[in-house]
């Protein structure tokens, strides 16, 4: 067996003005991510179920990689290796929020300097920069449509957390028929829908009933087919899933926390015009290949700092040539550390071979086997550790190309993932050597808990989480979501025990601070619950709730100046703050200074016509005045 791997690092030159090529010489280059897309559900991979007519006929006159694999099962990490051409190790993100370092060769960065326009149209909040769950993905994008924002009790989903794929190609397409005054275009548009929960569009909800996943892909199929039918026939085009979904797959019923095929092997498919139209390439690649074949496509060079490989040689190489060409595949999951404080997996794909690096080793022969159910690591000892030499090695070097660091999250991230279904958790108790298969079923029941919270269906998610915390008591995810499912049932002497287990567990969860001082305030605790709201508006002195509750709970302990200025700097934040109005206004009315009280009850009036409080407030302030 042999390991491949890019040579050194270099830094990545800037083209100045004087030797920058001239922007007509380059294609338009269009990049189309299909989230959470399993490979075969394609047709032009073999699938018999009628899903992707579009992408059939587009992988007709395209280079299909009928072998093509993600490097993680996790959104980000796995968007930053496409568009990095490198590896987690080498570009660093490999946890939701984890920055893209400045010094990482970057695609869209690359192509602007070349003269290109860029522009990203972005599906969920789990790629929006601004909202801290990628930061960085904005660098090199002369636009970069994302501005999501979390999902309120009684938000619609697809006008906070995410947009469907119709409203994002629609963007999408109203921006690159702009005129371009003769620069070459770089559009990435990426689809969210076939992420969970899977809500096909209304059309096909009927057809799909029995399969709401399959509604999915064909939804993202026509909108595929839509962006490939508006691209110029010169106009490079490639797309490719990030990763897939497990559906069930050794007892994983999303993804992000195993490393097998379900999840990891993706299609690709690459338009180059007037080279290999048709081809199809069955040497195994990799998603960190992408972006140095772009590069090269659209006759740029490539930067060494890639660690990837241009995909360009496989096209022209005859099946014989392209079978040597064969990539070793190195795969990874921070997820079950992360968010469980179980053991992080890595993947290692060589010859005929899987290795699985886990507490309990995993081995697979995928051409005699290629479900993966007959572990081979005690029967094939050789086999198993000539590969873990190879991963050791891929590694060190990967990691030696890498910046420098370990990038720390954003506390706010936690709230952000759970309005997503997805599970973080970064106070947990680092267990590694808990096998994550082992604990699927645990995984699974909290997903589901975290999606019926963000749904309200607190009842559902109560059992749920009472479960996970009894066999799992130091997932301080879990213990927040209980904490919070019995806050918005008014249990909240319940919620106490499990939001105080969140907080002593992971003490940079503000949000289970938050949620602390709400149960403690409606129990009485006025004191420890202004502790506690201390510390989130000191900590997030930019969310105006909490900025409001700490307020009001001074109110409450004849802290009226300290609560006065909670309140105005709510209202600084969010003017029109139905509560902050309505309580700051009160206070101002019985501190006789009606003339200053009467703005903020007037504005609560207005936000809320229907509150019998507000207008009794404003009642008694005109009466006084």
């Amino acid at each position: 067996m042999r390991i491949w791997l890019a040579a050194a690092v270099l830094v990545v030159p800037v083209l100045s003005a004087q030797t920058r090529p001239q922007p007509a010489r380059h294609p338009n280059i269009l990049i189309i991510t299909l989230d959470t897309t399993r490979a075969d559900r394609m047709g032009f991979l073999g699938s018999k179920r009628g899903l992707t007519p579009a992408l059939d006929n587009f992988a007709r006159s395209a280079v299909v990689f009928t072998r093509a694999y993600a490097q993680a099962p996790v959104t980000t990490v796995s968007h930053a290796t496409l568009l990095t051409g490198s590896y987690p190790a080498g570009h660093r993100v490999n946890d939701f929020g984890a920055p893209l370092p400045g010094a990482v060769p970057y695609l869209p960065q690359l192509l602007r300097a070349a003269g290109y326009r860029t522009a990203a149209f972005v599906g969920s909040l789990i790629l929006d920069p601004r909202n801290g769950t990628a930061p960085g993905f904005d660098r090199g994008f002369d636009l970069y449509d994302a501005g999501f924002r979390l999902r309120r009790p009684g938000d619609d989903r697809y006008r906070s957390v995410e947009r469907r794929g119709e409203e994002v190609v629609t963007r999408a397409l109203a921006w690159s028929q702009q005129p371009a005054s003769g620069r070459a275009s770089f559009l990435w548009v990426h689809l969210f829908d076939p992420h969970d929960p899977y809500d096909p569009p209304a059309d096909l909800k009927a057809r799909f009933a029995a399969s709401p996943y399959d509604g999915e892909i064909a939804a993202v199929d026509r909108l595929a087919g839509r962006l490939i039918q508006s691209a110029s026939p010169d106009t490079i085009v490639a797309i490719a899933a990030d990763h897939g979904e497990a559906l069930g797959d050794h007892g994983e019923e999303t993804h992000g926390v195993f490393l097998y095929d379900a999840v990891l092997h993706v299609p690709l498919v690459i338009r180059v015009p007037g080279t290999g139209a048709g081809t199809r390439i069955d040497t195994r690649v990799r998603l960190a290949d992408v972006a140095p074949t772009l590069l090269e496509a659209a006759g740029l060079p490539v930067p060494q700092a890639m660690q990837g490989e241009t995909l360009m040689p496989l096209v022209s190489a005859n099946s014989r040539t392209a079978k040597a060409l064969d990539r070793p595949v190195y795969a990874e999951t921070e997820y079950p550390r992360r968010a469980f404080g179980w053991s992080p997996l890595a993947a290692w794909r060589n010859d005929r071979f899987l290795l699985v690096r886990a507490p309990k080793p995993e081995l697979y022969d995928l051409v005699a086997d290629p479900d993966a159910m007959k572990n081979l690591a005690t029967s094939r000892p050789r086999v198993a550790d000539g590969m873990s030499a190879e991963l050791r090695d891929f590694l060190v070097k990967s990691s030696a190309a890498g910046p420098s660091g370990r990038a720390k999250t954003d506390p706010e991230i936690a709230k952000r993932l759970a309005s997503l279904g997805y599970v973080s958790g970064g106070g947990s108790a680092n267990r590694s050597g808990v096998d994550p298969k082992d604990r699927i079923a645990i995984a699974n029941t909290l997903h589901q808990a975290v999606v019926a919270v963000e749904d309200g269906a607190f009842q559902r998610a109560i059992p749920l989480l009472e479960k996970v915390t009894a066999s799992e008591p130091d997932i301080p995810l879990a213990q927040l979501q209980l904490g919070i499912a019995r806050v918005r049932t008014k249990q909240h002497a319940r919620a106490i025990a499990p939001l105080t287990r969140a907080v002593s567990l992971d003490p940079d969860q503000l949000f289970g601070q938050y949620e602390l001082g709400i149960a403690l305030y409606e129990t009485g605790d006025l004191q420890g619950a202004a502790r506690h709201l201390a510390i989130v508006a000191g900590k997030m002195p930019g969310w105006a709730d909490a900025r409001y509750s700490l307020g009001s709970v001074y109110a409450r302990i004849d802290r009226v100046a300290d609560a006065t200025t909670e309140l105005r700097a709510a209202l600084a934040l969010e003017p029109r703050h139905f509560r902050a109005n309505l309580l700051l206004g009160r206070i101002l009315t019985l501190q006789n200074q009606t003339d200053a009280a009467i703005p903020f009850l007037r504005t609560a009036v207005e936000v809320d016509p229907a509150s019998t409080e507000a207008k009794t407030f404003l009642e008694d302030a005109l009466k006084r005045k």
